[in-house]
């Protein structure tokens, strides 16, 4: 087939799902921890509580985003080609959080992989995920954004623990020749900002050591003056950046979801852009800033809402440590009144998934059988090759 008559493919998003965890921690249990007050912190972040891990992780936060997009689209894992996990806060160094869902998913089909773009790292996820599904690489791809933030806070810093939750979001992109879809993406980065916004060690530069666990170095740092002068710039350019590349007029935007990173921020890009508040969607106050997570659930709030509908036009856009910043423009395509799912269809999707964990837990017995018998083997050859000499 000729170049001329190449069909366009698009990435539109099909399903969408979230997870908080149920532990809520208020800003006046938090001001019993470190000295501040419920008043300080909603002046500054517009912050009243974010939820907190418990016996969550962030793979099985992600897992229980994952399946609400899943079902949201009736799509069988099988069928899912890509998962992307966005997170700073990963299970492991290695394997990858996106492996050990695409493991509990059964998505026996999907390639996996995590991206590092803290705060921003969702945009860029679904930035990937689309122009995988436009190049013809892959027809099914899961993003993902989830965190575990708590467990790198330094709670005797105020600065920053009044800030963090934990949750997970996710969305389900499918590739249609039809318009629509992910029309744009705008990512960007400034290294010489790094120091801004860090988890000084963990790294290979500063291994965990007893000395940088005591002195803190684990735990999340932040200059927060220079880091919200940087955040209410790119927010605002970001999207009329993402805008103009999909040709799309600001007075054509229906639905801003900006990163929930404090309030200020949100309503400085709001008015900066002159969007009224309908137009900007604003969950945190009672997440908090979820980093990844933060977009993916204020998308899903925003749907089960009824403020996003098809023909709608949305633009995401984050920024992160990094420094990151990331953007995208939505034509909305499709519809958002929740499918009803028939109690023998809810039953049918615990036993897919149950059977999913059997089967894993199935191959690390074989795997462990296998090696056990070829050691058993080697060690028999080498005795009659010994024999033998």
């Amino acid at each position: 087939m000729s170049a001329t008559n190449h069909q366009p493919r698009y990435a539109h998003i099909v399903g969408w799902g979230m997870y908080a965890p149920p532990n809520v921690l208020t800003n006046e249990e938090l001001a019993k921890r470190v000295d501040t007050s419920d008043a300080w912190i909603r002046e500054r972040t517009g912050i009243v509580e974010r939820r907190i891990a418990t016996k969550e992780t962030t793979a099985s936060m992600a897992l229980h985003a994952a399946q609400d997009a899943l079902e949201i689209a009736d799509v069988n894992p099988k069928q899912v080609d890509l998962i992307i996990v966005a997170t700073s806060t990963p299970d492991y160094v290695f394997p990858s959080t996106a492996c050990l869902v695409q493991d509990q998913l059964g998505a026996s089909s999907a390639a996996a992989f995590d991206l590092s773009a803290a705060c921003s790292g969702f945009v860029y996820g679904v930035a990937v995920g689309a122009n995988m599904i436009r190049a013809g690489q892959y027809e099914t791809v899961l993003v993902i954004g989830a965190e575990t933030f708590s467990k790198i806070i330094n709670w005797k810093d105020r600065g920053t623990c009044i800030l963090f939750g934990d949750g997970a979001g996710a969305v389900l992109l499918r590739g249609s020749p039809e318009y629509g879809g992910i029309l744009s993406a705008v990512l960007g980065s400034d290294g010489s900002g790094g120091e801004l916004l860090e988890v000084p060690a963990g790294g290979s530069k500063n291994p965990a050591s007893l000395e940088t666990v005591m002195a803190n170095l684990h735990t999340v740092r932040m200059n927060g003056r220079e880091v919200y002068r940087f955040a209410t710039r790119v927010m605002v350019d970001a999207t009329k950046q993402a805008l103009q590349k999909a040709n799309i007029s600001l007075d054509e935007l229906d639905m801003l979801i900006p990163h929930q990173a404090n309030a200020r921020i949100i309503d400085y890009a709001a008015k900066a852009l002159n969007l009224p508040p309908d137009k900007v969607f604003q969950n945190v106050e009672r997440y908090g800033n979820t980093s990844a997570a933060s977009i993916p659930i204020a998308l899903v709030e925003a749907i089960q809402a009824q403020r996003v509908n098809p023909g709608d036009h949305l633009v995401m856009v984050g920024f992160g440590a990094g420094l990151t910043w990331a953007s995208c423009a939505i034509e909305w395509s499709q519809p958002t009144i929740k499918r009803q799912i028939t109690p023998q269809r809810a039953a049918q999707s615990q036993l897919r998934y149950r059977w999913a964990n059997l089967k894993s837990f199935g191959h690390r017995v074989l795997r462990r059988v296998d090696s056990g018998v070829s050691k058993v083997l080697d060690r028999m050859e080498g005795q009659n090759n010994g024999k033998g000499q």
